[in-house]
């Protein structure tokens, strides 16, 4: 019996930061949260749809080579479910380069909206897929790590990563 094209597949892959929950759904990544982050859907682990199951293995590996610093960009085929607005400020997110920031203000402008500021913070924090639309390399104008729906400790371990941060910083030591 087939599943309905509407089936979300779930897949729990380990990272150095923590287990991450990866959702899929007609062959497009939909979602990525950290196990147990405060927007984590809480999703269980389900053996995936035939037309996912590619998706998240590209996932897995990318995930892995990342955070083993051999990969620099993402390149997965993505479903976001959003506003417009939300839209294009995740769209925005994806012109940030690794090892790079930039400021909500800077997102909102961006996006045309000079004076969105608050409501570009609002999108970036219902980003569906972290560190892939890399919402971690947004940081306050006066250069403060805000806001990070994973924790700000594995904000600051991604930033580190990316060579944004040296490796320690306010007490924690790099992973």
């Amino acid at each position: 019996m087939n599943a309905p094209a509407s089936a979300v597949s779930v897949a729990i892959v380990p990272s150095p930061l923590g287990p991450v929950r990866l959702l899929a759904q007609a062959g497009r990544l939909t979602g990525l949260y950290f196990v147990g982050q405060r927007d984590d859907p809480q999703a269980p682990e389900a053996p995936a749809q035939p037309d996912d199951q590619a998706v998240l293995e590209r996932a897995r590996a990318q995930l892995a080579a990342y955070f083993s610093g051999s990969l620099k960009c993402f390149d997965l085929p993505l479903a976001l479910q959003g506003t417009p607005f939300q839209q294009q400020v995740w769209q925005a997110l994806l012109t940030i380069p690794y090892g790079a920031t930039a400021s909500y203000a800077g997102i909102a402008l961006h996006c045309g909206r000079p004076k969105a500021v608050r409501a570009a913070g609002g999108a970036i924090g219902r980003n569906p897929v972290s560190i892939i639309v890399p919402c971690h390399r947004v940081i306050g104008r006066d250069g403060s790590l805000t806001g990070f729906g994973g924790g700000l400790e594995r904000k600051q371990a991604l930033l580190r990563l990316e060579g944004v941060l040296p490796a320690t910083l306010a007490g924690f030591e790099a992973p």
